[in-house]
């Protein structure tokens, strides 16, 4: 019994380290295997699995972290074969986009961010999973055609300021800017901008918080409106 018991412990061990063997030389791929970029960022990793489009047009800063699912696409025309109408042709749509994402930006998974014109995110940026950013909309004036055929609008740049954070599920609507040091909360459509330094949750949503800098604290929003109603 006590010499199954070591052999077991043995094969544990061995696992373990297999396991983790694996995992650094998956790292290591992952990261001798990223495409040229629009600049050469320094200690950058992007986990596999991972789809990358037009890398020239994608700029990232130094120590960025993107982990498994990212999607980062910097569209140059529209439809693609997937979307195109095989029943009638399409004008294709032309565009000049870029991502930038800059230092230290980390996300634990399912980044996804999909460019028409720009889209800016700032240093030290912290992403929690299943996001997505979209500086585009599909179209949907005709509600008797595909709305996959209908081309893009409503595209308008998106910026996401410096050490913000970006709760788990959030959407991220075109011409939306993200305050610098703001938080939005998990299973968030923002579809206006957020000011600095702010809390913002819902569908669509809504500044719940805002920090005081007299007194060093979050300030709930309905006590700021209720001040400022009293002046």
């Amino acid at each position: 019994m006590h010499f199954k018991k070591k052999i077991n412990r043995i094969a544990r061990k061995f696992i373990v380290k297999t396991g983790i063997s694996i995992q650094e030389r998956q790292h290591d791929i992952a990261r001798i295997t990223l495409p040229r970029f629009g600049n050469s960022p320094r200690n950058l990793r992007i986990d596999f699995p991972r789809n990358i489009v037009n890398p020239d047009r994608i700029f990232l800063g130094n120590d960025v972290f993107l982990g498994p699912g990212s999607l980062l696409v910097a569209l140059t025309s529209y439809p693609g074969p997937l979307m195109r109408d095989p029943n009638r042709k399409q004008s294709t749509q032309s565009f000049k986009s870029k991502i930038v994402i800059g230092d230290r930006v980390t996300s634990t998974a399912g980044l996804q961010v999909i460019a028409h014109s720009e889209i800016l995110i700032e240093d030290d940026v912290l992403f929690a999973t299943n996001i997505n950013i979209t500086d585009g909309l599909h179209g949907y004036m005709n509600a008797n055609e595909p709305y996959k055929y209908q081309g893009i609008f409503k595209i308008a740049p998106i910026v996401i300021k410096r050490g913000s954070w970006i709760g788990q599920n959030v959407v991220i609507m075109p011409g939306v800017t993200i305050g610098e040091l703001s938080i939005i909360g998990a299973n968030s459509v923002v579809t206006k901008s957020v000011p600095d330094k702010c809390i913002a949750v819902g569908s669509p949503a809504k500044v719940i918080k805002r920090w005081e800098e007299a007194t060093q604290c979050w300030i709930s929003a309905s006590d700021i409106d209720v001040s400022e109603r009293s002046q």
